[in-house]
């Protein structure tokens, strides 16, 4: 399982747990799944469950983070001609 899936089951768990007004998953935790590739789940996740997804602060971080993680393997595949990225493929 990727962290993109991983992302949305933390997302998940974190909602329920705001729903029962008990201990939370960190923001930063949050982000942190984004940036190690569980962006596009996490996003779905935002949506889907109405989760972080009216906190301006929170979504502007996020957003950023994907901004640098697409500006990142953009740069890694025309420095490289794209060697450096066909695994992903």
């Amino acid at each position: 399982m990727g962290f993109s899936a991983i992302a949305f089951f933390v997302y998940a768990f974190d909602k329920a747990k705001a729903q029962r007004g008990v201990w939370r998953i960190q923001e930063s935790t949050l982000h942190l799944f984004a940036l190690l590739g569980g962006w596009p789940r996490a996003a779905v996740a935002q949506q889907l469950l109405r989760h972080k997804s009216k906190k301006r602060e929170f979504r502007t971080v996020f957003w950023g983070t994907v901004i640098i993680i697409i500006a990142g393997l953009l740069w890694l595949y025309l420095e490289s001609d794209g060697e450096y990225l066909r695994f992903l493929f």
